[in-house]
């Protein structure tokens, strides 16, 4: 229990996003580095031209020289990561994985850079050194030992560069699996399904300029002022000029509501504010595709009252006819959607949902935005297509000004995508591979993230290397994926700071620690750049600016090369001679990968160069050559047959999400700014009314526990309730805590992504109280 001395607090937060609250985060974090000089330089060259891409979120910067083109967040995460604390033997010597595991993620990642290999020695419970060719080798050793290369596991993390992604594909396809689980597969892989089906890309279409010329935003399930707080800005300045900037999304989140602009002096000194919405809908969880199917039903009602009277039509009709197929039938769904379903489900008002058709309409140029809060749900793909539809029916899709935009988590989640990075690879890839490097390329489709659990659990996968992430604790269903992991005969883990993955080891177990973004990455040719893509499909190049804090750490190129070298030899490639000079990685990606010709030219481009998006220039690779409408029905129930065959019904639904204090599953602090919280993150979020419904008060300690009909108990304990501004029904709570209560068979349909957005849970009083204060006031 916490100590009295030092209570966790609860208090509304009342001022806007940024502004001088970001400023103080800012300087905290900085001189908590360790090195506040050293990082000063750093953070001024972060998103520049000739520094690094910072190592935080995807969203794409800003064209021309702006004066600081970091966030509070990105802020956080460069001193984060460029801290002068280390994880060296020494550390390992004081501590024993038992040890270590009784403490927090915060703490254990607060502890430094990791900064030489490490061997997992059963026989003490500790890491001890060993050599990198040491360690390369027992890698080798493990994969010559497998029966078939599919028992191996080879996860990649958003962060990888494009360079490392590359040779990691190459080096697992010539091994000979396709098991590529990664961090899309828990994130936006609903986004690359639903729309490599309706348009014939995975990606969003538009572009950064794009946002200057839209009528109207709009922005479904997203956090921008935690997840993505570049993003603000855009936002604030189409609402400057008169754009609609529409919003859905359950919590009134305050970086969707008021923006202080840390670089406006005026604005500071004024301690003023704009606002970033002008209007704010609060759909049920798992309520989005009924609310545009709704919008689409009053378009589609307005667009025959326009033709019974010879008005101006509502759809884009040529734009339909030359591009699109399918309408007939999508028209004849929401034709057959009754209002009623639609409200219930969407848990808006039909007022609502006209109003938000109405602003739909009267915009020319329309781009819709979203993440999470849209992909995490059993239905995401359906709802996505159904924004897809929206944007079909009124043209929106490949013009200036208007397009799909899925907002993508970490820096380079889609650049690893791009590189090969996929469980289910397209043949196109594997056949340009096979051109290439004179070896036949794997076709069997490989492991997502939740098969990989799977198979781990089952003994089907006795080898586990996760390049960069935190796989233990971004996963569901935690203490199923905690004992995955140690059923292995070999976990590898390459990465930069200490957390929980470490601590769940096979029977054997290797430490690799790699340089981060932030890192001069010297090699036999000299400094090197990598390079990433943004959400926006824009490479950037990246430059290292600090000095790596030991000799003995190596770059994620390197790592892959090793463990490469040491399993096939210099098949396919030469991989010494490709980590000498990264130009001559970005040559074979340039051979491969659509895109990329002339690659070590473009690269050094200011802002980096655009890709291109086939759907944004109107081509549709899709089979016939054109948009697909895609006719969903809503589903019967929302809440899965699982959910409702267990003995008891939910209390509340829950979705998880992160706290302002922290990216993915990396806590930077204990805090929770724009929500309120203060020194404790094991808080459940309700609301009022639902709280006096069950019988509990503000403050109290509650076990939640996940509703699930498969005889395996999923319960986390100790959660102080939080009374807070949630509709009713509803509940929150930060990940990765909550991660246990996540079902790993609930999935999205056709996106296999883990549905932290929709849990059904009963709650139950703990046996001690919380220590919760609650205060009211601003």
């Amino acid at each position: 229990m916490t100590s009295r001395t030092a209570l966790p607090r609860y208090r509304p937060y009342t001022r806007p996003a940024a502004g001088w609250g970001a400023l103080r985060s800012v300087a905290r974090a900085w001189i908590d580095s360790g090195q506040p000089l050293r990082n000063l330089r750093a953070m001024l060259r972060t998103n520049q031209h000739g520094g690094f891409d910072c190592p935080g979120c995807a969203w794409g910067d800003s064209p021309g020289a702006d004066r600081v083109k970091f966030c509070e967040n990105g802020a956080k995460a460069v001193n984060w990561e460029a801290t002068g604390r280390r994880v060296d033997a020494a550390f390992f010597a004081r501590h024993t994985l038992a040890r270590l595991r009784e403490q927090s993620d915060y703490w254990l990642e607060y502890q430094g850079r990791l900064t030489e290999p490490m061997r997992y020695d059963s026989q003490t419970d500790r890491y001890v050194p060993i050599a990198w060719e040491n360690a390369f080798r027992l890698i080798a050793d493990h994969l010559h030992a497998l029966d078939d290369p599919n028992q191996a596991e080879f996860y990649t993390s958003g962060r990888t560069s494009n360079e490392a992604a590359f040779l990691y594909q190459l080096f697992v396809r010539a091994l000979g699996t396709n098991n590529f689980p990664d961090c899309s597969n828990m994130c936006h892989e609903a986004s690359g399904v639903a729309l490599g089906a309706s348009i014939g890309v995975g990606k969003g279409t538009v572009t950064f300029d794009d946002f200057a010329q839209a009528d109207a935003i709009f922005v479904l399930g997203q956090n921008p002022g935690t997840n993505h707080p570049r993003m603000l800005e855009p936002l604030r300045e189409a609402v400057r000029r008169g754009a609609q900037v529409v919003c859905f999304n359950p919590l009134k989140e305050r970086g969707l509501e008021r923006f202080q602009h840390p670089q406006h002096l005026l604005e500071m000194l004024a301690d003023g504010s704009a606002p970033l919405n002008t209007a704010f809908f609060r759909p049920a969880l798992g309520g989005d595709q009924a609310a545009l199917r709704g919008m689409a039903k009053y378009l589609l009602q307005w667009e025959r009252e326009a033709q019974a009277v010879g008005g101006m039509p509502v759809f884009d009709h040529a734009f339909i006819a030359a591009h699109t197929e399918g309408i007939d039938d999508y028209l004849a769904a929401v034709d057959a959607t009754p209002w009623a379903r639609i409200v219930e489900q969407s848990g808006l008002t039909q007022a609502e949902i006209e109003q938000a058709a109405r602003l739909y309409r009267r915009a020319d140029r329309v781009i819709v935005c979203w993440a999470m809060g849209i992909t995490q749900h059993r239905h995401s793909v359906a709802t996505i297509q159904e924004i897809a539809n929206l944007q079909l029916l009124r043209g929106n899709i490949g013009r200036p000004g208007a397009g799909l935009c899925p907002v993508r988590g970490h820096s380079n989640v889609q650049g690893d995508r791009t590189m090969g990075i996929n469980d289910r690879p397209a043949a196109a890839l594997l056949d340009a591979l096979e051109k290439r490097f004179g070896f036949s390329v794997p076709r069997r489709h490989g492991d997502n993230t939740v098969a990989a659990i799977e198979a781990m659990l089952a003994g089907r996968a006795r080898v586990f290397i996760g390049l960069g992430g935190n796989f233990a604790q971004a996963t569901p269903d935690s203490p199923r994926t905690h004992e995955a992991l140690r059923r292995c005969a070999l976990t590898v883990q390459i990465s930069t700071k200490l957390n929980r993955s470490h601590l769940l080891p096979g029977r054997e177990a290797l430490i690799l620690p790699c340089l981060g973004r932030t890192d001069i990455d010297r090699q036999a040719s000299g400094p090197q750049a990598v390079t990433v893509e943004d959400s926006f499909s824009m490479v950037h190049a990246s430059y290292g600016q600090l000095e790596p804090l030991a000799p003995t750490m190596r770059s994620e190129p390197a790592i892959v090369a090793g463990m490469a070298k040491a399993t096939l030899g210099n098949h396919p490639v030469d991989w010494d001679a490709l980590i000498a000079n990264y130009d001559r990685i970005r040559d074979l990606i340039a051979d491969t990968i659509p895109g990329f010709a002339d690659f070590n030219r473009r690269l050094h481009q200011p802002g980096g160069f655009y890709l291109g998006n086939a759907a944004g220039e109107r081509r549709w690779n899709v089979p016939g050559g054109r948009a697909r409408f895609q006719p969903h029905e809503l589903a019967d129930a929302l809440l899965p047959a699982a959910a409702r065959a267990s003995a008891a019904q939910p209390d509340l639904i829950l979705q998880t999400l992160r706290s302002h204090d922290q990216y993915n599953t990396t806590v930077y602090g204990l805090d929770d700014r724009y929500r309120g919280i203060t020194g404790q993150r094991r808080v459940l979020f309700v609301n009022g009314d639902d709280l006096r419904r069950l019988g509990y008060a503000p403050g109290q300690s509650v076990d939640i526990r996940s509703l699930w009909d498969d005889g395996i108990e999923r319960v986390v304990r100790g959660f102080s309730l939080v009374a807070y501004d949630i509709p009713p029904g509803q509940a929150a709570a930060y990940y990765p805590e909550a991660n246990p209560l996540v079902p790993l068979a609930s999935v999205g349909e056709g996106s296999f992504t883990p549905t932290s957005k929709f849990i059904a849970i009963r709650l139950e009083p703990t046996a001690e109280q919380a220590d919760l204060v609650v205060s009211q006031g601003g």
